[in-house]
C-alpha cells in the first residue's frame, strides 16, 4: 500500500511541478498568442496517461498551432512530447506536425 501512495505522491508532484512550469513559460508564449497553461485540464492525460477529456481535446486543438513552439521550449518540452502526451494528441485527432 505505501508503494502506492508513494507513487501517488510522486504523480501529484510531478502535476504541481507541470502547473509552475505551464504558468511561469505563459508569458513567454502569451506574446505569440500561445498560453500553455491552457493544456491544464489535459494534465491527467499528460502526466499520468489517463484517456484526454472532452475538454482536454478542446484546449488541444484551440492550443495547435502552439505546440510545436512548446516542444522547442526547454521549460516543457519533456511535456509535450512525452508518450502520454502525443497518446492525447492522437486520441484527439489534433496534428502536431514539427
Amino acid at each position: 500500500m505505501a508503494g502506492i501512495n508513494r507513487k501517488s505522491g510522486a504523480a501529484a508532484a510531478y502535476a504541481v511541478a507541470l502547473c509552475a512550469a505551464l504558468v511561469l513559460a505563459a508569458g513567454a508564449a502569451d506574446a505569440a498568442g500561445c498560453n500553455p497553461s491552457a493544456l491544464s485540464p489535459c494534465m491527467s492525460a499528460i502526466m499520468l496517461g489517463a484517456a484526454p477529456s472532452p475538454g482536454c481535446c478542446v484546449q488541444l486543438r484551440a492550443q495547435q498551432p502552439c505546440l510545436c513552439q512548446y516542444a522547442r521550449d526547454p521549460s516543457y518540452r519533456s511535456y509535450v512530447t512525452s508518450p502520454s502526451a502525443q497518446r492525447a494528441v492522437k486520441a484527439c485527432n489534433v496534428k502536431a506536425n514539427c
